[in-house]
């Protein structure tokens, strides 16, 4: 059998296509990101080349645990939105309007529609494609002449508020991937000609459109690489000319918790075309800015509920389901940009630890707000607690207005992402999951690769070759930066390597029927956030662990308990759509008794059956548990705000009873405790 094995640098990724050799041999390589893939769109001259290049959104089936998250929020709040939302109402919306008028439009229907139709296109669910082509057929039949188009929003005289297009134009791209619709690049065009011929005086001045021009960016440079029309580069430079700056040393243009998550990696898109490395670095400088001042956290977000506040950095602090979004799609593109897979280490522990814990099991309802440490979710008014008032803690399919819609991306763009095109025609695994990928390599072969896998519940993954003819091609495996001995055979035969955080690349000719098994070798470790009252978290593997918390429910009206701005249409049945409160029905103030040194002295892993709904997020479904002894800290209180009290400073002397603890998965407790006090042994 003809292959090699090397493992690639975290930001160099070999181009060079490496044919097979008569011995098996490793190496370390450092590669360069030269080349362009011939079958997928990809950067065009003078834009920087990608490392990584995303594959037409059809190309990976779902299957396992993520196809059931894809039919849970198709059977739940994301299929059956539109008999709710009042912004999906198809009567009196602007876009539904060529003047763009309408007493409904804004975000809101753009926001759902880019994942609402993507699950569609992805499970291949007619209904759902049928539906998100009524919306997709009206924008494009209703642009105005001027190349404008959407809602006719202006936010002070002459200053047109473009912000609610920027998520209709991926909707748009969603839609041309899938289906080839030539008008897409038409309408586009227009539409940034449009643009360009707004004054600078008049052009991003609104909030959101200020701080979220990035995403306009993206689909400028998007429909540059489909057509190569040079007036978008100066597009895109009028663009980063005037979004709010992100460039800014130790500071931020805003703290609100969604623009941080979606605009931090707007100088990093617009390094693509500058070159200027102060550009790249600016983004990751906006990365642990906020991660260091409000990050001291699990799960891979921030504390800021609205609005980041100085002082309010304790695991109590949430993220709005919509930032969890955000985060995790500006980690896919960065994955892509710079080859680094830091983002893609991010992204799983978003996606794992914080994403799931927003909804009900069965995702027919979410809050607004998820915190690491929240022991209570009602319908209370928290301020100024958190940096919202009203009922922002609340599991409502009739509030959270912006995450009601925006959230049903999450899954589906994290399924898109997990495989990429590479520039030397090759595929690379980047987010493990089990599924299908059918994609164009080396000469344009089209082959299919099968990965089977419970990951992050188990660490072995398994990849099955279908391919017509023996075809050459180069595959990349990411080795997460937490995993320090993975293992790899190409079938039943070891191939050596080491290293960790980067990827290996096999580079082999392939044949029908080979098999890849990846080993992933999951460890005990514990987090000490010293800036963060010496806390601690427990992770295995990529997961995060919780105190189980028992869950009371107490179901609500709908109507009487969400948050004010929301609406919804005048047959939304509230009894269809029940709200819940979820109170703790046990005790949640313990701390800790752990070896930081060898976790495994203080913690016992139990591995249960595979949940038969195919469903680990959930306390019940948990298909590992972690038990361990803590000690009841009596001082430790919900507050007078409602909250989970600000956390101790650890080590906590306490004389109550030492008591088995029993830790489950972060994604799957809605209510819990991941950032723990630690208290004596003694």
């Amino acid at each position: 059998m003809n292959f090699k094995v090397v493992i690639s640098s975290a930001l160099l990724i070999s181009t060079q296509f490496m044919h097979a050799s008569a011995q098996p041999k490793a190496q370390l390589v450092n590669a360069t990101n030269t080349g362009i893939n011939k079958w997928y769109p990809s950067n065009k001259a003078p834009l920087q080349n990608q490392f990584f290049v995303k594959l037409p959104v059809t190309s990976v089936k779902p299957d396992g645990w993520l196809k059931k998250m894809l039919e849970l929020q198709r059977d739940g709040l994301t299929g059956n939105l539109g008999e709710i939302s009042i912004w999906l109402s198809k009567e009196d919306n602007a876009w539904l309007n060529k003047e763009g008028k309408g007493k409904y439009g804004w975000e809101e229907l753009p926001y759902w529609l880019k994942g609402y139709a993507d699950i569609g296109y992805v499970l291949g669910d007619q209904k759902i494609i049928n539906e998100a082509k009524f919306w997709i057929d009206a924008v494009l039949t209703n642009q105005r002449d001027n190349g404008d188009f959407g809602p006719a929003v202006e936010k002070g005289a002459g200053k047109r508020d473009l912000w609610t297009n920027m998520p209709m134009l991926w909707c748009l791209q969603s839609y041309y991937e899938y289906s080839k619709d030539s008008r897409v690049l038409s309408f586009m065009s227009k539409y940034f000609k449009y643009e360009l011929s707004i004054p600078d005086s008049l052009f991003l001045e609104d909030y959101w459109e200020n701080s979220r021009g990035g995403d306009n960016m993206l689909s400028v440079y998007w429909l540059y690489n489909h057509t190569g029309e040079k007036f978008l580069l100066d597009l895109a430079t009028k663009i980063d000319k005037n979004t709010a700056n992100w460039r800014q040393t130790n500071n931020l243009p805003n703290w609100h918790n969604v623009n941080i998550a979606q605009c931090f990696r707007e100088p990093a898109t617009y390094y693509l075309q500058s070159h200027d490395k102060k550009d790249l670095q600016a983004t990751y400088d906006n990365f642990r800015l906020v991660r260091d001042i409000y990050g001291q956290v699990p799960g891979g977000m921030f504390g800021s509920d609205e609005n980041a506040r100085k002082g309010y950095d304790d695991p109590r602090q949430a993220v709005e389901t919509c930032g969890m979004v955000e985060q995790m799609t500006s980690d896919q593109y960065l994955l892509n940009f710079t080859g680094d897979p830091l983002w893609a280490d991010n992204c799983e522990d978003v996606a794992f630890n914080t994403f799931p814990a927003a909804f009900m099991p069965d995702y027919r309802a979410l809050r607004y707000l998820t915190a690491p440490n929240m022991v209570i979710s009602d319908s209370k008014n928290h301020s100024p607690g958190i940096a919202n008032e009203g009922p922002f803690l609340m599991m409502n399919p009739f509030s959270s207005r912006c995450c009601q819609h925006n959230h049903s991306a999450g899954w589906v763009y994290y399924i898109e992402n997990s495989w990429s095109a590479t520039p030397d025609n090759g595929l690379a695994v980047q987010l493990y999951s089990q599924n299908e990928v059918n994609a164009k390599v080396a000469g344009g072969t089209e082959v299919q690769l099968q990965e089977l896998t419970h990951y992050p519940f188990e660490d072995k993954v398994e990849f099955l070759v279908n391919t017509p003819k023996p075809v050459a091609f180069p595959l990349y495996l990411r080795i997460p930066s937490w995993c320090k001995n993975a293992s790899l055979e190409l079938n039943g035969k070891k191939i050596a390597f080491s290293g960790s955080g980067n990827y290996v690349k096999i580079s082999n000719t392939w044949k029908n029927g080979d098999k890849i098994t990846l080993q992933l070798p999951m460890e005990l470790k514990v987090r000490e956030w010293q800036r963060n009252k010496n806390s601690v978290s427990v992770n295995y593997g990529p997961l995060t662990y919780s105190l189980k918390i028992d869950e009371k429910l107490v179901e609500k009206d709908s109507k009487e308990t969400a948050i004010g701005d929301s609406k919804w249409q005048q047959g939304a049945d509230p009894q269809k759509w029940p709200s819940f409160e979820i109170h703790p029905a046990s005790n949640w103030n313990y701390g800790l008794i752990i070896d930081k040194a060898n976790p495994l002295k203080s913690l016992e892993i139990v591995k249960k059956g595979w949940p038969a709904d195919n469903n680990p997020f959930t306390n019940k479904n948990a298909p590992i548990e972690l038990i361990g002894k803590g000690r009841q800290i009596t001082s430790w209180t919900i507050d007078q705000y409602g909250l989970c009290g600000v956390l101790p400073q650890s080590p906590v002397v306490t004389n109550q009873p030492v008591k088995p603890l029993t830790l489950v998965p972060m994604g799957g407790a809605r209510l819990r405790i991941s950032a723990f006090p630690t208290v004596e042994n003694n």
